[in-house]
C-alpha cells in the first residue's frame, strides 16, 4: 500500500459506503489483500477446523491430506471472487447485481450478513475460551460466566472499534495479525515436538467402514473456510487499482489460503496429541479445553496472545464487511458507520444469549455450514457470469439500487435476473438437502451417499450446469456485454428513472 497518507488515515473514521472507490483513492496492493484474507483465517477458529479430522477417526497423515485437498479446492474457487473489487470499486454484493439484478444483489449481502456473524461469534466464543482458560493456568484467573462474559464483551467491543475507523485502521490490525500470531503458532513447534506422534492412526483407516465419509468431512470442513471469503473479499480489494494485474490478485488470494496451513496443521497436530494424552476432551469435541490440558506451562501466554489476535483479526474482517453491505441495502437509512454499529450491538447480544442462555454453539456451527451451502452456488454464477461477460462490467448503473433510481444495463425484469436466481435457488436448495452433519443436521437426501456429506459438490455442479442452461435459453441483453464484444449490437443504454 502508498504510505504517504496512511499514517494520517489510520485514525480517520472511513465515511465511503458501497459507491465506487474514486481511482485516486485507490492505494492497496495484492500484498494488502493477502494481508486482509491470511489474518482473518490465522486465528484459533482455523485451529479449530485442524482438529476436525482427529474428530471424525481419521490418522494425522489422512487428516493432512484432507486438509490441504479442502484448502487447495477451496482457494481455486475463491480466487476469481477477488476480480470483482478492482474491477467494480465496490464489495461483491453489489457487484453480484450484474448478474442477479440490481434488486437480486440483496441474496449476497443477506448471505454475507449471515455469514458475518456466524463466524464472528464462534471466533469471540473461541477466543474468550482460550484466553480465558490460558488465564486460568498462568495466573489462576477463575473461569466463570462473569469472566468469560467480560473476554467476549471485551472481544466484541475492539473489534467495533476498529470496523467502525475503517479499512485502513483493519488492515493496520491485520498486519500485525498476519506476523504475530504465525510466529506464535509455529512456536508451537518447540512446545509439542516431544509428545507429538507422525503416525498417530487415528479410529478409522483406509478399507474400514466409514473412513470415506470422515475424509470427505473433514475435507469439506477445511474447503469451508475459503468459501466463508467468497461474499466479502470485494469489501477490501476494491481499494485496489482496476489496472491492477488479475493473475496478482487471483495469486494473493490462493497463497493466502495456502499460508492458512500454519493454522490447520496446529490444529491437526496439537489434536492428534489430545486425543492420545486427554481423550475425554476430544470425546466431547472440546479441542480448546484439551489443548490447554494438554500444553506446557510457558505455552499458556501464547496462548492467550494468540487468542487476542486471533479474535481481533477475524472478528474484524467479518464484521466490517456486514456494516458496508448492511449500509448498502438500506442507504437512505443507514451509514457505514451506522450499519456497523447497529449489526455490532446486535451481534454482541446473539454471542451471549447463544453462548450463555441458549447453548447454541454447536447450532452456529451447524449454521455456519448450512450458510456456506447456499454461498456456494452464488459463488460459482458471479464467477461464470465473469467469464461469460469478458470482465466487461459498467460500475455506474451497478449503483442503481443505491442512488434510489430504476434503469440501467442490469435492471433486467424489474432488478431481478431471473438467469441467476433460477440458478441459485435450486442449487442452494438441493445442496441443503444433501447435508449430512450427524447429530447436528442431516438432509432429507443426506444418507444417499452412505453418510459422506457431498452437499458442497452437488450444489457446485448443479449452479454451473443450471445457470450455464438458462443462459443459453434465455440469452442475456445485448448491452450488458462489452462494446468489442460481438454479442453486443449498437446500444442505447437505458435511461435511468428516479424512484418514486
Amino acid at each position: 500500500m502508498n504510505n504517504n497518507n496512511n499514517d494520517q488515515s489510520l485514525t480517520q473514521i472511513e465515511t465511503h459506503g458501497v459507491e465506487q472507490i474514486p481511482d485516486h483513492e485507490r492505494s492497496a496492493g495484492p500484498t494488502d489483500l493477502f494481508r486482509m484474507i491470511f489474518g482473518g483465517s490465522n486465528t484459533f477458529a482455523t485451529a479449530v477446523l485442524g482438529s476436525f479430522p482427529v474428530l471424525f477417526g481419521l490418522s494425522f497423515q489422512a487428516g493432512v491430506w484432507a486438509i490441504v485437498l479442502g484448502v487447495l479446492l477451496g482457494s481455486l474457487i475463491l480466487a476469481p471472487m477477488g476480480l470483482f473489487g478492482p474491477l467494480n470499486g465496490t464489495n461483491n454484493a453489489v457487484s453480484s447485481g450484474a448478474h442477479f439484478g440490481v434488486h437480486g444483489r440483496i441474496v449476497g449481502s443477506f448471505l454475507s450478513l449471515l455469514t458475518a456473524i456466524a463466524f464472528f461469534s464462534l471466533s469471540v466464543w473461541s477466543s474468550g475460551d482460550a484466553l480465558i482458560g490460558g488465564a486460568k493456568r498462568l495466573i489462576g484467573l477463575p473461569e466463570t460466566d462473569l469472566t468469560l462474559g467480560l473476554a467476549y464483551g471485551l472481544f466484541a467491543i475492539l473489534v467495533l472499534t476498529v470496523c467502525i475507523y475503517g479499512f485502513r485502521f483493519l488492515l493496520w490490525v491485520n498486519k500485525i495479525a498476519v506476523w504475530s500470531a504465525s510466529l506464535l503458532f509455529l512456536l508451537g513447534i518447540f512446545a509439542f515436538a516431544g509428545p507429538f506422534d507422525v503416525n498417530y492412526a487415528g479410529t478409522v483407516n483406509l478399507g474400514q467402514p466409514g473412513f470415506w465419509a470422515a475424509f470427505i468431512g473433514a475435507a469439506l470442513v477445511a474447503m469451508s473456510n475459503p468459501i466463508s471469503f467468497g461474499a466479502f473479499l470485494g469489501d477490501w480489494s476494491r481499494y485496489i487499482p482496476r489496472e491492477t494485474s488479475k493473475q496478482r490478485i487471483m495469486a494473493a488470494v490462493v497463497l493466502s489460503q495456502i499460508a492458512t496451513f500454519i493454522p490447520f496443521l496446529f490444529g491437526l497436530t496439537t489434536a492428534t496429541i489430545v486425543a492420545i494424552k486427554a481423550p475425554d476432551y476430544i470425546a466431547a469435541n472440546n479441542y480448546v479445553g484439551g489443548l490447554l490440558a494438554v500444553s506446557p506451562s510457558w505455552f499458556f501466554l501464547p496462548v492467550c496472545l494468540i487468542a487476542v489476535i486471533g479474535g481481533m483479526s477475524t472478528g474484524t474482517t467479518s464484521l466490517y464487511g456486514t456494516g458496508l453491505d448492511m449500509s448498502s441495502v438500506f442507504p437512505r437509512v443507514l451509514s457505514r458507520v451506522k450499519a456497523t454499529l447497529l449489526i455490532g450491538v446486535l451481534s454482541i447480544a446473539f454471542i451471549f444469549i447463544g453462548r450463555f442462555a441458549a447453548n447454541l454453539v454447536q447450532s452456529v456451527s451447524t449454521f455456519a455450514v448450512l450458510i456456506i451451502t447456499c454461498t456456494t452456488p452464488w459463488m460459482v454464477i458471479m464467477i461464470i457470469g465473469l467469464l461469460v461477460r469478458r470482465g466487461f462490467y459498467c460500475p455506474d448503473d451497478l449503483q442503481v439500487f443505491t442512488r434510489g433510481e430504476q434503469g440501467g444495463r442490469y435492471w433486467f425484469s424489474h432488478g431481478w435476473n431471473w438467469r441467476g436466481l433460477g440458478a441459485w435457488i435450486p442449487s442452494a436448495a438441493v445442496g441443503l438437502c444433501f447435508v449430512n452433519l450427524p447429530g447436528q443436521f442431516v438432509g432429507p437426501l443426506g444418507e444417499m451417499a452412505g453418510g459422506i456429506d457431498i452437499s458442497l459438490p452437488v450444489t457446485l455442479g448443479l449452479a454451473s450446469v443450471v445457470y450455464l442452461t438458462l443462459l443459453s435459453l434465455f440469452p442475456e441483453p445485448r448491452e450488458v456485454f462489452g462494446p468489442k464484444d460481438a454479442r453486443r449490437e449498437a446500444a442505447v443504454k437505458p435511461q435511468l428513472r428516479q424512484a418514486a
